[in-house]
């Protein structure tokens, strides 16, 4: 999800570097993804842990995007973007 979010803010120019916005509670994203908050903590402090994101307040930051991808077995083509990453 991460993955995809980082692509699609990068298509609109809402990306600098590697780091978006991402305005939303835990809470939020464990809804939209079908968990629980506390398991949607644990996940974002094992990706924290294994220095695949960076988080500060709201903004994330993806330090090494191809890390991020083989952790995820994240493939972008589906998205039908320009140039991907």
């Amino acid at each position: 999800l991460l993955c995809e979010f980082l692509l699609r803010l990068k298509a609109v120019g809402l990306v600098e570097g590697n780091t978006f916005d991402l305005p939303i509670t835990q809470a939020e994203m464990a809804d939209a993804i079908g968990t629980s908050a506390v398991h949607m903590n644990r996940i974002f402090q094992a990706l924290r842990a294994d220095g695949l994101i960076q988080t500060q307040g709201t903004q994330v930051t993806i330090p090494d995007w191809g890390k991020l991808t083989e952790a995820g077995d994240f493939d972008p083509l589906y998205l039908h973007l320009e140039g991907g990453q």
